[in-house]
């Protein structure tokens, strides 16, 4: 059917409900909103499905909410896992806890027991929970960092990372392969819980969740020397956050948290943050207001499922806040990891710390200094949480830590998707280690770069919306694909790796080879003196991504190599 068709179909088929055609009935006179809603499905891509909520097949509601979980329902019973049970939570997003048990209630309709949170919890609890009770997928229901007129879905398997190849291409198929909303099956909750089909996750969970945390710390007496001068800053971004943070904190002793007021219970609106993200400057007004306040010596923000880390960290030269990227958090994490697990000799044997290919150079030489092997994966957690699994069943390595760009980290392997929980834990650890050596967060991470290199890295990013702007993205990646330039901002291209296509071109020799990663549409110039770029499209919103990284002589090397760069790769663009 064309969207006109799909429109009159919710209209006035009785299955959909009076407020959904209301809703509908609402937007009669505005066709290009009519088309926006109605001209695809609401894609279930590799990492679920996300969206504005409203009515509409390419929209987050209660019937595409259902019709996936029917997708994954079916996957699971033609595995033969049905009784194996699926894990649920959600954060504090607008019907979060509709489609939590929407998505319960599907699978208790199809013989499949739902485990689901009494209330919102962080996404790294799910990947934890879904582990401890032995489940054979666990469902997120959160939209991450995006806007508050977003919702989402994240799918899990039973390992706790988020589906990766093949299996995420076959449960796509059994989504799509879902034609009739009006099949899609449901039960009454009551009846659910009577046969024993919707359990509630018992809180024990949490506390199990949080002593696997406490593990990850090296030196509790250094937090033990600083818990009562030590100044922490934290906001939860009205989001999943706020209960573990601070109890993990407080259970470890630390004793001077202050947590910013507004942005402290649960709001779906969020109300004092248009955007909800660590990355966005403006998310921390009020954090750092209140850091100024309190003389803070670190500002931390979780966003709303609580995976993502931001922080400021103070200048002691200047007294201003700095921003920290989620490459300069990770490596901050990292470096004191490899450092303090290498000096108490209580590194693994066989360490391997695990990055993207978007993610700094910098770990390159910090796990060469520490013969740590450093394995790079595809852009997304998932991968970095897939590696966990083939060390624990090739018996070849010892996760030690993974980071990627985008403000995500794992310190131990409780949860197998990046947890910004345990991240405020143990960057906590290492302010603690800092001050009670008179330094500053800041000043230890100045010292990284002048052991390592001044690395920095940026993105860009353009946002094309609806059925034109998917089109724009597909034909600049098309373009860029066809038409590899030979240098980038001056410096030369080593080499250019198309992942869609599997191939490594020696820029020099001609020689082509694999990329030895897993078929994706990304493409990635390695440049001469350190430096990179990389193209992909978004895999979650209607955006197209360009990353870069450089490698100076200083801070204010680095900072006008990037610049330089910067302005190059957006001209890959037009």
């Amino acid at each position: 059917m064309g969207y006109r068709e799909n429109y009159e179909y919710w209209m006035n088929d009785p299955y959909f409900d009076e407020d959904t055609k209301a809703e509908l009935a609402g937007i009669a006179g505005d066709e290009k909103e009519i088309e926006d809603r109605f001209y695809r499905e609401l894609e279930f891509g590799t990492g679920g499905l996300r969206g504005v909520i409203g009515a509409g097949t390419n929209r987050m509601n209660v019937y595409t909410v259902r019709k996936a979980t029917q997708g994954l329902a079916n996957y699971i019973k033609k595995a033969g896992r049905e009784d194996m049970g699926v894990a649920i939570s959600y954060d504090s997003r607008r019907m979060s806890p509709e489609f939590a048990d929407v998505a319960a209630l599907n699978l208790a309709a199809n013989g499949i027991r739902a485990y689901v949170y009494d209330d919102l919890r962080p996404t790294p609890m799910l990947s934890y929970a879904l582990r401890e009770l032995g489940c054979t997928a666990g469902i997120m229901i959160t939209a991450s960092h995006n806007p508050p007129e977003y919702n989402g879905y994240k799918a899990y398997w039973e390992d706790g990372a988020q589906i990766t190849a093949p299996r995420d291409k076959e449960i796509i198929a059994e989504v799509k392969a879902v034609a009739d909303y009006s099949s899609v099956l449901t039960m009454d909750k009551a009846e659910a819980v009577a046969k024993g089909l919707y359990v509630t996750i018992s809180p024990e969970m949490d506390d199990r969740y949080i002593a696997e945390l406490k593990k990850q710390i090296i030196h509790p007496e250094e937090i033990t020397k600083a818990a009562n001068k030590l100044k922490v800053v934290y906001s939860p971004f009205n989001g999943t956050g706020n209960v573990p943070v601070r109890r993990v904190l407080r259970e470890l002793g630390f004793e001077q948290v202050y947590v910013v007021p507004e942005q402290e219970k649960p709001d779906p609106n969020f109300t004092t943050l248009a955007y909800p993200n660590p990355e966005d400057p403006d998310a921390f007004t009020l954090a750092l207001k209140l850091a100024r306040e309190v003389d803070a010596d670190i500002v931390l923000a979780t966003d709303p499922d609580a995976d993502r880390l931001g922080i400021y960290a103070k200048d002691a030269k200047s007294g201003e806040y700095v921003a920290f990227t989620g490459n300069m958090s990770g490596m901050l994490i990292a470096e004191y990891i490899l450092r303090e697990r290498t000096k108490t000799s209580s590194m693994p044997e066989n360490p391997a710390l695990v990055t993207t290919i978007v993610t700094t150079n910098l770990t390159g030489p910090l796990t060469e200094d520490y013969k740590v092997k450093r394995i790079e994966v595809l852009t997304g957690f998932k991968y970095i949480g897939e590696q966990i699994k083939f060390f624990e069943q090739q018996n070849t390595y010892n996760y030690v830590f993974g980071l990627e760009e985008s403000y995500g980290c794992l310190a131990g392997t409780h949860a197998r998707d990046k947890d910004a929980v345990v991240a405020v834990m143990c960057l906590c650890e290492v302010a603690a280690w800092c001050k009670n050596r008179d330094l500053t967060v800041w000043d230890q991470m100045v010292k990284i770069y002048e052991k390592y290199g001044f690395y920095k890295e940026g993105m860009h990013t353009i946002t094309l919306k609806g059925i034109d702007g998917a089109e724009q993205i597909a034909s600049m990646m098309e373009s860029i694909r066809n038409n590899p330039p030979a240098e980038v901002g001056g410096l030369k291209v080593r080499f250019f790796r198309d992942y869609d296509k599997d191939t490594l071109l020696d820029m020099e020799s001609r020689e082509v080879t694999s990329t030895g990663l897993p078929r994706s549409n990304v493409l990635y110039f390695d440049l001469e003196e350190d430096g990179w770029c990389c193209v992909r499209p978004s895999g979650t919103e209607p955006k197209i991504k360009f990353y870069m990284g450089v490698r100076g002589t200083s801070l204010e090397d680095a900072s006008e190599r990037l610049e330089s760069l910067k302005a190059a790769v957006i001209e890959l663009a037009k």
